[in-house]
């Protein structure tokens, strides 16, 4: 048995996380900004990892693992870069800090496929030797590089701590709202001339469960996480009945170079990239060495969510 404290507890993926940790004799720590519906196992303490909260609350409950699930994914309107790094950035190093104060034997943190960063000279798919480039451009992906970069230096000078890093893919679950599944919601699908624009999703269960693996009796080291295959334009028009709208690249960056400013459009010309060169997992080592076949494959995902959104 062992106590658990988790980040970012109220959020669709920290939800999934209870849910399993429900079903153990783990002492569950939920922290977030506002509280979760929580497990019988589970208690709450409300915690904003931009301030000291992490210090107190990770040293006041001397947690032996730590789930890292706070991060700015969708960021709310009118918010700022500098917001998200306070969050994504900040809050990463306030939490790893508090751990090691705390004799924390383990960290498990949810990176993202986007730390590999968007580039034309990209492997396909990209395995966890590949090297982190999360492009500065592109706020999210540059902060999840800057994550990668503190954790990486935190197994250097502190092997005591444990990690488990999970660069995550598209997550999607029973009724996933967000501003890349706002893509799928248009009447028809916006692609760069030339690229496929490949997705790899993991369903919002299987996460959970790869999250509690990682807490508890999983290895440690860093993985790849998304379903088996990946679904271009192509394969994602065809399941939705929808059209496709390819634009040439230097065309909708010149459009979005004019609209995000005004307002017209809440995307800049940086999302060109993430729309020509989505970075595709391989999953093997998730598989072989975690220890952990997702149930739905890339595809399988999608149609579940396209279901339960009524699509």
């Amino acid at each position: 048995m062992s106590t658990i404290l988790i980040t970012g507890a109220a959020g669709m993926v920290g939800q999934a996380l209870l849910d399993v940790l429900a079903d153990t004799s783990h002492r569950v720590i939920a922290c977030d900004l506002h509280k979760p519906a929580l497990p019988a196992n589970a208690r709450f303490e409300r915690l904003d990892v931009t301030t000291d909260d992490p210090a107190k609350v990770i040293g006041a409950t001397e947690p032996d693992v730590i789930v890292h699930l706070a991060s700015v994914v969708t960021p709310p309107k009118g918010s700022t870069r500098e917001f998200a790094y306070a969050v994504d950035v900040t809050g990463t190093r306030n939490v790893i800090d508090a751990a090691l104060n705390a004799g924390t034997r383990r960290i498990v943190v949810t990176s993202s496929g986007a730390a590999y960063g968007y580039h034309a000279d990209n492997p396909v798919p990209l395995s966890e030797n590949d090297p982190v480039r999360g492009n500065e451009e592109f706020a999210y992906a540059h902060h999840k590089r800057l994550v990668e970069e503190m954790l990486a230096d935190a197994r250097a000078d502190h092997p005591e701590l444990e990690q488990v890093v999970l660069r995550v893919g598209t997550v999607l679950g029973q009724g996933t709202d967000n501003q890349i599944t706002a893509l799928f919601h248009k009447p028809r699908l916006l692609a760069v001339r030339g690229s496929d624009s490949p997705f790899v999703f993991i369903w919002t269960d299987d996460l959970g469960r790869i999250l509690a693996r990682a807490a508890t009796d999983g290895p440690t080291g860093i993985f790849n996480v998304c379903g088996d295959g990946a679904m271009g334009i192509r394969d994602l028009a065809e399941t939705l009945q929808k059209p496709v709208l390819r634009v040439p690249a230097a065309a909708l960056k010149a459009a979005l170079g004019v609209a995000h400013p005004l307002g017209l459009s809440r995307y800049g010309p940086e999302q060109v990239g993430f729309l020509q060169y989505r970075p595709v997992l391989d999953n093997t080592a998730l598989k072989s060495e975690f220890g952990y076949v997702p149930q739905k494959t890339s595809r399988e995902v999608f149609d579940s969510w396209k279901e339960s959104v009524g699509l």
